[in-house]
């Protein structure tokens, strides 16, 4: 779905002189929608990405990158949706900066570009899954495609954890808030996807329209995806003093306890045998490690640990 927050950014550049149709479940189904309603109202469809003028307007953000480049990028990493930014920028730096690494970033779930330049030519995705929406497109353009295979040296993909945790590093570390699809450069860059070490690395932050309601859970994904909120499942004796020893050890290496549940099992458990639910903030998943040996050491066996890092 539109987060809210694109919906209301539309409606203030309109006041009260404009309508917004919400139709379908991706940006294919409403441009559809939006080029039949043109047509039957001879109206003038102006194409998000696979357009020469706004390819040219979006080209210009290359220009102030240079500007302030300092001697060059190594590398500029830009995400990929329809591919009207790619086709802009890349062919700018390519013009200017010919040694600059130009490589698109698409998230796993709706990776279009790197489909079409693997078919050799622009393929239509079965379905989408990211929430990264501003990103989310089946097909890239014709002119779009064409412009990329020239321009643009590499395709690469991030997850949407990936993306959560760049979301959740610029929001602790530069003070930036970003959408899913905005974050998705710097997640390349946080996770490798391109060799960056010691080198010059542009990433281009695309837009900030999240919504505070999915930004909670991005911000909870992130953590867990930096082992920094982490759930253990113990399985010990039902007796006194357990929870206040495993409490005390976790404690002790400076993590912090945020909820409790104590389960008593069911008809595979033993008769006195209970399990423990236990949530901490952690400072990464070397310190979660580090509580597991303690907790083991200790006698007890941990079952399950939430582990998405």
């Amino acid at each position: 779905p539109t987060p809210k927050q694109k919906i209301n950014q539309v409606k203030m550049f309109g006041k009260d002189n404009i309508d917004i149709v919400l139709t379908g479940d991706t940006y294919d189904d409403s441009c559809s929608e939006a080029v039949a309603w043109c047509e039957s109202q001879n109206g003038t469809f102006i194409h998000p990405f696979n357009d020469p003028q706004i390819i040219e307007g979006q080209a210009t953000l290359a220009l102030d990158i240079l500007n302030e480049a300092f001697g060059g990028f190594h590398y500029i990493l830009l995400p990929i949706g329809g591919g009207g930014l790619m086709s802009g920028v890349g062919s700018v730096f390519k013009s200017l900066s010919p040694d600059t690494c130009v490589v698109g970033v698409e998230s796993t779930g709706t990776a279009s570009m790197k489909a079409a330049f693997d078919a050799g030519k622009p393929v239509e995705l079965q379905q989408l899954d990211t929430f990264a929406d501003g990103i989310a497109v089946k097909c890239p353009g014709d002119l779009t495609y064409e412009l990329c295979s020239k321009y643009v040296d590499d395709v690469v993909t991030v997850s949407d954890d990936e993306t959560a945790t760049a979301i959740l590093a610029l929001i602790e570390q530069q003070k930036l808030i970003t959408e899913g699809a905005g974050a998705v450069a710097v997640a390349a860059a946080m996770f490798n996807k391109v060799d960056g070490k010691g080198k010059k690395v542009a990433c281009i932050l695309s837009g900030g329209n999240i919504d505070v309601t999915i930004l909670s859970k991005v911000i909870n994904r992130g953590l867990m995806k930096a082992g920094r909120s982490t759930e253990l499942i113990i399985e010990m004796i039902d007796k006194p003093g357990q929870l206040k020893e495993v409490s005390a050890l976790i404690a002790d290496l400076g993590a912090n306890v945020v909820s409790v549940h104590h389960d008593r099992g069911g008809e595979d458990t033993d008769i006195n045998g209970c399990y423990l639910r236990i949530a901490m903030e952690t400072r990464n998943w070397a310190h979660v490690e580090q509580i597991e040996k303690a907790i083991s050491d200790a006698g007890y066996h941990i079952v399950h640990r939430q582990n998405i890092g």
